[in-house]
């Protein structure tokens, strides 16, 4: 069950939601990248958290060991929590992927207006641990998004006659979310070891 290749399998079973979720995480982006008044508030008191927990990691004694657990439990208990959140009709996930999207292109774009050049921001501090955690992100939300539409879709069928093949297909899926979870823990793993090691390294570099 918990073969990689069992992994790659299950995503060709939830492709429409996979590229949903693409769709939603690049309009997220493209909305953080011109927003402006209230949501640029919004986005702000986001970063500005984030800000005060790094600096918080910072005071620490082993400050890159600091670092990777936080980083490490905070997007793995989070990329669970939201396929199974997905249930409550995928809303969730959908939410989560427009703000992660919205804060991602509003810091690339505030920090290019601050002279930072595209390469720093892109190339050097996000992709060496991008490369895997924001995939692993929408893949994760693209599981909670199909969770939402089987559940829609065994509230319209209720008490119908096809329930015992809906029943299977709960079965399949859940099966499948236990191996995705496993594996979604195991990338961000890596993930969290790369962006506390390489990315802190070249960031302050």
């Amino acid at each position: 069950m918990l073969k990689f290749s069992t992994f790659l399998k299950d995503l060709g079973s939830i492709r429409n939601a996979l590229i949903w979720s693409v769709a939603l995480f690049v309009i997220g982006i493209s909305v953080g990248w011109v927003s402006t008044g209230p949501l640029e508030e919004l986005l702000l008191n986001q970063i500005g958290g984030l800000r005060e927990v790094s600096e918080r990691l910072e005071q620490g004694g082993n400050v890159q060991l600091n670092f990777f657990l936080f980083i490490f439990f905070n997007n793995a208990i989070k990329s669970v929590l939201v396929i199974y959140a997905g249930i409550f009709f995928g809303i969730l996930p959908i939410i989560f992927l427009l703000i992660n999207g919205m804060v991602v292109g509003f810091l690339v774009h505030t920090t290019m207006n601050y002279g930072a050049s595209f390469y720093d921001i892109v190339i050097k501090g996000l992709l060496p641990h991008g490369i895997i955690e924001i995939p692993v992100i929408i893949i994760a939300c693209a599981f909670g998004l199909k969770f939402g539409g089987l559940a829609t879709k065994s509230l319209m069928q209720l008490g119908g006659s096809k329930r015992h093949l809906l029943g299977k297909q709960w079965e399949v899926f859940l099966r499948r979310t236990l191996t995705a979870s496993c594996w979604v823990i195991i990338l961000l793993l890596v993930a969290a070891i790369i962006e506390s090691t390489i990315t802190y390294s070249i960031v302050r570099g």
